[in-house]
């Protein structure tokens, strides 16, 4: 009864939050102080209690220092010119006949590079609808088509925090996972690769407005220089090289770019770093404003909460009658069939990837331990459910935030091919293609 009072107090604290647009920090406080009462009342002490909090952030601790690594990296590319350069020529690559697969494909290739969601919404995909609006294309297709293209990177990304923060709750290798996604990914990427080609064919562009472009231009030297951050990114984890000095060489690059070919000072740049980018002009804010470790605070907030309600779940074992149940359920309908469930109604409730992802972990690893799953099947599965349901659930913040940056509406979810085909796809195939290698 305890257990089940504090999950009740937990979700109204987040409905309440998400309606009253209150940080969801408070709903976690919250939450994290029912869920040790709740275990207090079941006997535990609140010394011991206090003590399973902080060793469950203890183990989060890497993944906060890459957290605001990627604040630091996110704020570099865009000062130093490197969102600027891929974005400019992007748009310039574009064919108006296939104007809704090529805005797929290259927002694929910029978050697989940037190995985020947000900022390829909030930068390629804005002008892609820009352009879309001035060329009478439908922009529910476009932006469809900018959420699928996102979130192929938010999830397969070796950079991506999504995919750094799956490894490191699941104790799986960053690399290894993304060679799988890759695999468990490659016949939803080409059906959906097909059904953007169809679409674009009947819904050509039909003018173009390059006043973005010009902008572009004009405020930065777009230099092939400005490339150097994301070739690191790109090319030093092919070595296996520790993520975490990956990030260290992409920032440090972007710096000294920023500083000899944007001709910014050293305390302008190092505050960007912090504080986060702030474009002169005013016509470049809507689209490359942001980053900076500042942007984290919230995330590795959810991290640091969401790992101490872990390691008092793991340790007073407050989670057995809902793993239970979930043991029955994986009888019936396999393993990623349950995590399906529980990962939708994590989202649903929720509303955040973050406490999705963990909270999913939280209640699958034993079920998954004693039907004989293992730890790379339970991040794989989490990759292919958790990670991108959320961009389909429209109050969860992965959804809502990029339709409002695009400036959508709901009628682009259903053109978001990618984030439906994957789980589909996956629970039809994984039996007979991916056993023997999860």
């Amino acid at each position: 009864m305890p257990l089940l009072f504090a999950f009740i107090l937990f979700i109204a604290s987040m409905i309440f939050c998400l309606i009253s647009s209150c940080s969801i920090l408070i709903a976690m406080l919250i939450g994290l102080v029912a869920f040790t009462v709740a275990a207090h009342l079941n006997g535990f002490p609140y010394e011991k209690l206090i003590k399973m909090a902080f060793s469950g952030i203890k183990e989060s601790l890497i993944v906060l220092e890459i957290m605001f690594l990627i604040g630091f990296l996110t704020a570099v590319w865009r000062s130093s010119g490197t969102i600027s350069f891929f974005v400019y020529y992007s748009i310039r690559l574009i064919t108006p006949r296939l104007f809704i697969l090529f805005s797929f494909i290259l927002c694929c290739v910029l978050s697989y590079i940037l190995g985020t969601s947000f900022g390829v919404a909030g930068t390629l995909g804005v002008i892609l609808m820009v352009i879309a609006h001035s060329g009478h294309v439908n922009e529910g297709m476009i932006a469809g088509a900018v959420i699928s293209g996102i979130y192929f990177g938010d999830r397969g990304s070796p950079v991506s925090s999504s995919a750094i923060l799956v490894a490191a709750i699941t104790k799986t290798n960053i690399y290894d996972n993304v060679k799988l996604m890759f695999k468990t990914a490659g016949i939803p990427l080409i059906s959906v690769t097909i059904i953007y080609a169809a679409l674009s064919f009947f819904n050509p562009l039909k003018a173009v407005d390059t006043n973005v472009l010009h902008i572009l231009q004009t405020d930065f030297n777009l230099t092939l220089w400005t490339i150097i951050p994301a070739l690191f990114m790109l090319i030093l984890p092919l070595f296996r090289i520790n993520i975490i000095w990956v990030f260290i060489t992409s920032i440090l690059s972007g710096f000294f770019i920023t500083l000899i070919f944007q001709g910014t000072t050293v305390y302008k740049t190092l505050a960007f770093c912090f504080l986060g980018y702030q474009a002169e002009d005013p016509n470049l804010s809507f689209i490359l404003n942001g980053g900076g470790a500042a942007s984290m605070f919230t995330v590795c907030g959810v991290i640091l909460l969401s790992s101490a309600y872990s390691g008092i779940f793991k340790d007073t074992h407050m989670l057995d009658i809902i793993q239970n149940k979930l043991l029955l359920l994986i009888d019936k309908i396999g393993r990623f069939g349950a995590m399906l469930i529980s990962s939708l109604l994590i989202i649903c409730i929720f509303c955040n990837q973050t406490i999705a992802s963990m909270m999913s972990r939280d209640l699958l690893v034993r079920p998954y331990e004693l039907t004989g799953g293992s730890n790379t099947e339970l991040a794989i599965d989490i990759e292919n459910s958790s990670i991108v349901l959320c961009g389909l659930i429209p109050w969860a913040i992965s959804c809502s935030v990029p339709l409002q940056m695009l400036g959508a509406g709901y009628n682009a979810l259903p053109f978001a091919f990618l984030l439906y085909v994957i789980p589909l796809c996956y629970i039809f195939t994984k039996k007979k293609f991916f056993v023997n290698i999860i």
